[in-house]
């Protein structure tokens, strides 16, 4: 199984798309999504220079095309999963089929914007934790005032609040962890972005999705989510909830993933996963920063990937588990039967509590892929939908 990631801000570079304007359409696709950003997508990603990139406004739209751009020289029906970091999850969304690749762009535009904004209202910011306790760290933040912005696993954790409280941190630091500032413009992904999630929320409810076509994960808790608008409700959530990237690699590992890209500028989050899922069940990773790196990436599917067949195939959905845990299925509810979009066909018991699993189609229950009991892994299949709407 192989997953394609989309990576997040702070992973941007200096003229990093240079090289992919040379392939035929890209410069022009480029320009046409400048428009849909408000921002020059092509100077941007050549000829601009580092302190002009980490501009949130820029940087969020530039990393959400770069990655879509890639993307497109791919074969992505061959792909099972897709997860991104941050911003990178407007991408992930894009290639899983939930938003077309102009509404992915303009999303980005409105939430760089809007974020950079919210960064101007007041001084905050946010610091790498690395290493110590886990525990021990939390409890750190948590007595002053700051908020574990980021949780991306192999002992490393973001801290984000007002200057101050960071400025402290860093004088004491928790037993065997370094503190490093970061060099971004305020406090993400807490609190202190909610003018932003209220702005990208009233542009988001323009939008009609689709329901994700592959398997998506998503930064909140590290679960495949199965309807296209609860994608883009969390995708607005996200900007003031932490990102979880350590459950995102967790779920990658109870599915069995066994390759990995990364898209460009791809490097940090090939970086975790090697450190996280090390070992007998570290997948291969190709990191496709320029289009030399296309050889190996279209190799990686080619060998991790689903099998292209042109046979023809019986139209059926699949509905998947949103979380681990031991599924329940509901008890009305037989092989054969009809399901309604939207019922509840049963549900995960996870150890924070049941999670609801519902049908995103209607039609008839074909096939129980999971029982009564089973232990189920997030994204694993359960039931299969087909035949005559109902």
């Amino acid at each position: 199984m192989l997953a394609v990631l989309s990576p997040g801000q702070g992973s941007q570079k200096p003229g990093f798309l240079t090289p992919w304007l040379d392939l035929p359409g890209a410069e022009a696709r480029l320009r046409w999504w400048s428009a849909l950003a408000g921002v020059d997508l092509v100077h941007l990603g050549t000829a601009a220079d580092a302190e002009e990139i980490k501009d949130t406004a820029r940087t969020q739209p530039l990393l959400v095309a770069a990655a879509l751009l890639a993307a497109e020289h791919l074969p992505m029906y061959d792909v099972a999963v897709t997860a991104g970091h941050s911003v990178g999850e407007l991408g992930a969304a894009a290639l899983a089929g939930v938003l077309p690749a102009e509404a992915a762009i303009t999303l980005a535009g409105v939430r760089g914007r809007e974020m950079a904004a919210a960064c101007a209202a007041e001084p905050t910011g946010m610091a790498a934790v690395l290493g110590g306790d886990a525990d021990e760290v939390l409890a750190a933040l948590a007595a002053h005032g700051l908020s574990a912005a980021n949780r991306n696993g192999a002992g490393q954790m973001v801290a984000a609040g007002p200057v101050d409280a960071l400025d402290k941190l860093a004088a004491e630091p928790p037993a065997k962890a370094r503190v490093i500032r970061l060099k971004v413009a305020g406090a993400f992904h807490t609190p202190y972005m909610a003018p932003a999630e209220q702005a990208l929320a009233a542009v988001a409810a323009g939008i009609t999705p689709a329901d994700p076509t592959r398997i998506l994960l998503s930064n909140l808790d590290g679960s495949a989510v199965n309807h296209g608008r609860e994608v883009v409700q969390r995708l607005v959530r996200q900007v003031t909830a932490p990102v979880r990237w350590d459950l995102c690699m967790r779920t990658l590992a109870d599915l069995g993933v066994t390759a990995v890209i990364e898209l460009p500028p791809a490097g940090t989050l090939a970086g975790l996963v090697k450190r996280e899922l090390k070992g007998d069940g570290m997948p291969e990773i190709v990191t496709l920063n320029t289009p030399d790196d296309l050889p190996a990436a279209r190799d990686l599917i080619a060998r991790h990937g689903g099998a292209p067949s042109h046979e023809p195939t019986i139209s059926f959905r699949v509905v998947v588990a949103p979380s681990a845990g031991t599924f329940t299925p509901a008890a009305e509810l037989a092989e054969g039967g009809d399901v309604r979009s939207g019922q509840v066909i049963g549900q995960v018991t996870t150890r924070q509590g049941a999670v609801e699993v519902t049908a995103h189609d209607s039609g008839v229950l074909t096939e129980w892929l999971a029982h009564h009991d089973d232990p189920v892994a997030p994204g694993q299949p359960l039931a299969r939908i087909g035949g005559q709407h109902v």
